[in-house]
């Protein structure tokens, strides 16, 4: 008997290493608790199923998990000799991948538009940093797809994310909402929803949303931190830094993290919350760190997490761990490593010891090629606040008031127009703002 896969693809597996794939997959194109579990279980079942060794070695790389990448990696390259044309180009596009190589995976979902695991993982959302650095290649991918995938519920979620990217923000919104309406829980869905509600500033209809699918359909997501990371940027955005301070306690602490999500979703909302006018008493990124671990915070995979390593070593004054950073960066294999990260490392170095007229100068040299660092255009704002939190530090108010500017051009934001407000005082102008 062949055994398939929700979209049709054969599997080379037994019936119950079939069963525990499938549910595994499913819960990742949920984002529901589970994944990891329900993969492991298939090779539990069949210690040769080539596909369920590589779908855990994906995970473990993307999410910072507990697994042995490397050995089911080879595990996943030895046993797939025995599987399909199909499954074989899966395993060698996820190993080329996880290598820094994505033209195999982009050939694999050219020939396979229906393999969702790598679909998926081709796009930066909230599991997966994507495979390209330039988004109009990623969408692309996205979009060359579509005809395979008809009305699909889960394909739908991620056009939204897609078209959110593009600013299309009413085409996303509706996606969105007609996935969810097929499938309640659908995480990329939300997740393109919760972005379409940011990015228009629509921030108080955005957080009730959120605070009411997390307590129920979304309840089962597995990266709810990343949820409450949303709803946390709506109240600070708003200027709420009590809820802000609630939402942490309560939602977004890292010890209850998992892999990842600790330095991704608690650190960059700790960083973002304590340049934030009025703020204080905010805790520290220790704890962050220590969630991290070392392996994380010395060696972070891809440059969107280092990204992220060097906001929270900048936050904690460590100077000698960005200089590791820049260092190990700038001898990188990847190129993205040597040109973004290692210069951002540098100018956040730069920051931690109050050299902020040169760190704001570096930053605004950077802005260009932020892009390429993966994940979304709301996580990389991390960057460009750290710019405005230097220009003012270095009493550049000009320049701070219009960076601010054309950040209050793309949405509302009340935490914005507070920052805008201190760096006119600065300058003696009066902050106006239409409507």
């Amino acid at each position: 008997m062949t055994h398939r896969d929700p979209y049709g693809y054969p599997l080379t597996t037994s019936d119950d290493a079939a069963a525990a794939y499938n549910r595994g997959l499913l819960d990742v194109l949920r984002l529901r608790r589970g994944a990891v579990d329900h993969l492991a279980e298939s090779i539990a079942h069949d210690p040769t199923f080539a596909l369920g060794h590589a779908a855990l070695a994906l995970l473990g790389h993307e999410m910072c998990l507990p697994i042995d990448v490397p050995a089911r990696m080879r595990a996943a390259a030895l046993h797939a000799h025995r599987a399909g044309e199909r499954e074989r180009s899966h395993v060698h596009a996820v190993g080329a991948h996880l290598e820094g190589d994505p033209g195999p995976l982009i050939a694999h979902l050219a020939a396979y538009p229906l393999d969702a695991l790598l679909l998926s993982s081709a796009v930066p959302t909230i599991a997966f940093a994507g495979v390209t650095e330039v988004p109009s290649e990623a969408w692309a991918i996205v979009e060359r797809c579509r005809p395979a995938y008809g009305d699909d519920w889960w394909y739908a979620g991620l056009l939204a994310f897609i078209r959110q990217e593009q600013r299309r923000y009413d085409e996303a919104m509706d996606l969105a909402v007609a996935s969810l309406a097929v499938e309640p829980g659908a995480g990329h869905s939300a997740h393109a929803r919760a972005h379409a509600h940011y990015e228009t500033g629509d921030h108080e209809a955005g957080l009730a949303w959120m605070d009411g699918w997390v307590t129920g359909d979304g309840a089962t997501i597995d990266s709810l931190s990343h949820f409450s990371w949303h709803a946390a940027l709506h109240e600070l955005s708003l200027g709420d830094l009590d809820a802000v301070r609630r939402r942490y306690e309560t939602q977004l602490r890292p010890e209850g993290a998992r892999g990842c999500r600790a330095l991704v979703d608690s650190g960059s909302l700790l960083f973002r919350w304590a340049l934030t006018p009025g703020a204080t008493a905010v805790p520290s990124l220790d704890e962050v760190i220590s969630a991290t671990g070392p392996d994380t915070m010395e060696r972070p995979a891809t440059p969107f997490l280092a990204m992220h390593v060097a906001v929270a070593l900048l936050a904690v004054g460590d100077t000698a761990a960005l200089d590791r950073l820049a260092a190990r960066a700038a001898q990188h294999d990847h190129p993205t490593q040597r040109e973004v990260v290692a210069p951002l490392a540098r100018a956040l170095r730069q920051m931690a010891c109050g050299r902020h007229a040169e760190a704001a100068t570096a930053l605004a040299a950077l802005a260009p090629e932020v892009r390429r660092l993966g994940g979304s255009d709301a996580q990389r704002e991390v960057v460009e606040e750290a710019r405005i939190a230097a220009l003012l530090r270095a009493d550049r108010w000009d320049e701070a008031r219009a960076l601010l500017d054309e950040r209050l051009d793309r949405r509302r934001s009340p935490r914005d127009e507070a920052w805008q407000a201190s760096a006119s005082a600065r300058t003696g102008m009066t902050a106006v703002r239409p409507g």
